[in-house]
């Protein structure tokens, strides 16, 4: 099953519900003051919208890209619910010819909350698009689960090589600022999709 059709089945069955909720990302909430450190942002892989009309509220010009055509019509609304305009971008961020000339280096925050969809080799990719994004000084944003997340099963991947460590990501942005670097567990509820007591990660890294 390809990546979008895997991705419009579950928003699809989700129905008229969003299926990882309506609200931001707490990680993400809680740097936005850092946030303001830039005026245009990316969120990639983002899903049905929560993260990208947050980023927009915020007064970023924001950029939303995914390869659910699903997913992305649910953002529209959530969007338009809300007044936000953002550019939305149907795309696959894994295919070999993205990001798009107009898009590189064209990034002040580049945001991936919870893009675990991918195992080690399509991660090394998925992570050089992000850093392709970024403009020189810009920065990626990164929330997601490490492998203690298996012993929970509150969301996320069942598949322990998708998960995130600190080495796995030292290592990934190694020529890159780590500006924070920190694992924890929290309880979090957003949508059908993750809830409850979860192991957890971010980052906040900085292109030369």
């Amino acid at each position: 099953m390809s990546q979008e059709t895997r991705w419009d089945t579950r928003y699809r069955d989700a129905g008229d519900d969003y299926l990882f909720g309506t609200e931001p990302n707490r990680f993400l909430v809680h740097r936005a003051a850092l946030l303001r450190n830039g005026r245009t942002a990316v969120s990639v892989a983002d899903g049905e919208g929560r993260n990208s009309v947050w980023l927009a509220e915020q007064g970023l010009d924001v950029t939303a890209v995914e390869i659910s055509p699903i997913a992305v019509e649910k953002a529209r609304r959530l969007a338009a619910g809300r007044n936000q305009a953002i550019r939305f971008l149907v795309a696959d961020m894994l295919a070999p010819d993205w990001p798009p000339a107009d898009l590189q280096k064209a990034f002040d925050w580049v945001i991936g909350i919870f893009i675990q969809f991918v195992g080690a080799a399509e991660r090394t990719r998925q992570i050089a698009a992000m850093k392709q994004l970024a403009r020189p000084g810009g920065r990626v944003l990164l929330h997601g689960y490490t492998p203690q997340q298996l012993v929970y099963a509150t969301g996320g991947p069942s598949t322990l090589e998708n998960l995130y460590t600190r080495e796995i990501l030292l290592d990934a942005f190694a020529d890159w600022e780590i500006e924070e670097l920190v694992d924890y567990e929290d309880d979090i509820a957003e949508g059908m999709g993750h809830k409850g007591r979860s192991a957890l990660i971010g980052l906040v890294a900085r292109k030369p």
